[in-house]
């Protein structure tokens, strides 16, 4: 069965990616690798993945592209923007996440992916110094110049879809101000007017991918697409927005295992959860500006699962914490400790530790393969807006806050939304019935 509203995965599509970094390189040459098969896409749902499709008899499991039409490894084109001028190859070997040998099979490919000037601005990333900017650009130039870059790129490359994925640093915290971030009009005066407090740099990529029809996935807790304004511009535009921050190791575990504890009834007096990182992100991180940034997204996992509105008794006043050290020793091999301390039965205390030592970049990869061809799915298939659907892949999901909406970061019923939407946009049923 297959549902003939969704377009085709004709022709090229281009990935476009803010930041050429250890994440984006890690990606670019894994994918660059898969296609050649010198490398498996681990961690891709796209890639291995099956869902249940049709109950019964009549039932069959089946991988992502089998039940939707998927862009191929194929037909992928990479382009990218950094403040820093090396090519994809240089930042990969400067990474030093892949061991050359899994890098120099593809270095030809990757050495043609050279970054385009970056819209940057030194305040919101203060430990980054590369040169490799717009240097003068106001905001609202910046996003003309992004626009051109976005419709140059897809006619030398002969593109026939784009989508723009944020895997750049974590910008100093902007909040929400109806005045500047409410709707379309106020968002573009803002940027007009180079207004440099409100209008963070994101927002210039975001603003000038939706313009140029090409969806938007936010991997960063920056303040970008989880604004009215941004929310009015990809229904306008009739683009898919995404975000954000992906969700790889200790969040991941957090949102699989705070469900555990909930479902179990179990209560809870404190989650500690500290990380250390040494690459450039843990760097930026170190700016506290920086920190409160991710710090808001990583806070915000645990209290939608665990309500204290919903179990008084078992979740009122438990102390959350939320800590991230720069240690350049471990480089981009992060390691995130979880001290949890519940109770249970006439109100005794048990304790778990969570001990993950994991690789930030391997884990990243695979989700931004997911997330760009699972949005350019959506926009074949007529999604705009926020793609609550895929939730599962990030750490803070898009939720209408101005609706007072709940956002959903239980990991198990996330991948209920997503699983169900691959079925309707593949002319099946949707169900909750678990396999």
């Amino acid at each position: 069965m297959k549902n003939e509203n969704v377009k085709p995965a004709e022709g090229k599509l281009g990935i476009m990616v803010v930041g050429c970094g250890a994440v984006a390189t890690t990606f670019m040459t894994g994918v660059l690798m898969a296609r050649k098969g010198l490398a498996k896409p681990i961690g891709s749902m796209t890639q291995y993945d099956k869902i249940r499709v049709g109950k019964g008899e009549g039932k069959q499991y089946l991988h992502y592209g089998d039940i939707v039409p998927l862009a191929k490894l194929s037909d992928i084109v990479f382009g990218t923007w950094d403040p820093y001028p090396q090519n994809a190859y240089q930042a990969a070997m400067y990474a030093e996440v892949l061991r050359e040998k899994d890098i120099n099979p593809v270095r030809d490919e990757l050495e043609k992916i050279v970054p385009m000037p970056a819209a940057f601005d030194h305040n919101y990333a203060k430990r980054i110094e590369g040169d490799n900017i717009m240097k003068g650009a106001t905001r609202w130039q910046m996003v003309e110049n992004l626009r051109k870059d976005i419709r140059q790129f897809k006619e030398k490359n002969g593109c026939a879809r784009i989508v723009v994925i944020w895997a750049a640093s974590t910008e100093i915290y902007v909040p929400y101000d109806e005045k500047w971030h409410g709707s379309i009009a106020s968002l573009e005066k803002a940027m007009k007017d180079d207004d440099r407090q409100h209008v963070a740099p994101s927002m210039c990529y975001a603003y000038a991918a939706l313009s140029e029809g090409a969806p938007f996935v936010m991997g960063a807790p920056n303040t970008t697409v989880d604004i009215p304004a941004m929310w009015q511009m990809a229904e306008k535009t009739r683009m898919p927005i995404a975000g954000k921050d992906f969700k790889t190791g200790q969040t991941l575990v957090k949102s699989g295992f705070a469900p555990i504890i909930g479902t179990r009834c179990l209560g809870l007096d404190g989650w500690f959860s500290t990380n250390i990182l040494g690459n450039r992100d843990g760097l930026v991180l170190d700016e506290p500006e920086n920190f409160h940034t991710k710090e808001v997204s990583k806070l915000s996992t645990l209290e939608s699962i665990l309500r204290a509105e919903d179990q008084p008794d078992l979740y009122t006043d438990y102390y959350h914490k939320v800590r991230i050290n720069y240690y350049p020793p471990r480089n981009d091999n992060k390691e995130g400790w979880d001290n949890i301390d519940i109770f249970g039965w006439m109100g005794y205390p048990m304790q778990i530790k969570i001990n993950f030592l994991c690789r930030d970049s391997i884990l990243a990869a695979p989700l931004l393969l997911d997330l760009t061809l699972l949005c350019d799915l959506a926009a074949r298939a007529g999604r705009y807006g926020i793609q609550r659907f895929l939730s599962f892949f990030l750490k803070c999901p898009m939720h209408d806050f101005t609706k007072d909406e709940q956002p959903v970061n239980n990991l198990f019923q996330q991948y209920t939304m997503l699983k169900n939407a691959i079925r309707e946009m593949g002319g099946y049923e949707a169900d909750e019935e678990i396999d």
